[in-house]
């Protein structure tokens, strides 16, 4: 999977063998938006004016483009796993969402912020 940005806003690609299309849609909105093309040039000019369009319905109608995360998500990982890190983070003095909220902001290369 492969993915394309644009001010701000990321865009999923894929590409289908069997139509011989690029189709991709808009990633972390409110709605769904997918945009196709037959060519790379063709795919990005598609991807940009989606973009372009749904903000310019979203302003129209006053509407918040954007995804709202309420930063709590479910994970499921092996028992093991999940002992270990118990373990690690009172060893370490915190809390385990305070665990996984710095190995989740490592991963993702960013500074933690601090754990409410």
């Amino acid at each position: 999977m492969n993915s394309v940005e644009y001010k701000g806003y990321l865009g999923i690609v894929e590409f289908s063998q069997d139509d011989m299309v690029f189709h991709g849609k808009i990633h972390g909105i409110n709605d769904l938006v997918t945009f196709e093309a037959t060519t790379v040039e063709q795919l990005m000019s598609a991807f940009y004016e989606a973009v372009d369009d749904y903000l310019d319905i979203c302003e129209r109608y006053g509407k918040t483009p954007e995804k709202a995360y309420s930063g709590q998500f479910n994970v499921r990982i092996d028992s093991y796993l999940h002992k270990q890190l118990s373990i690690n983070a009172a060893k370490q003095g915190v809390t385990l969402n305070q665990c996984v909220t710095q190995a989740l902001a490592q991963y993702c290369s960013e500074p933690t912020r601090e754990y409410k």
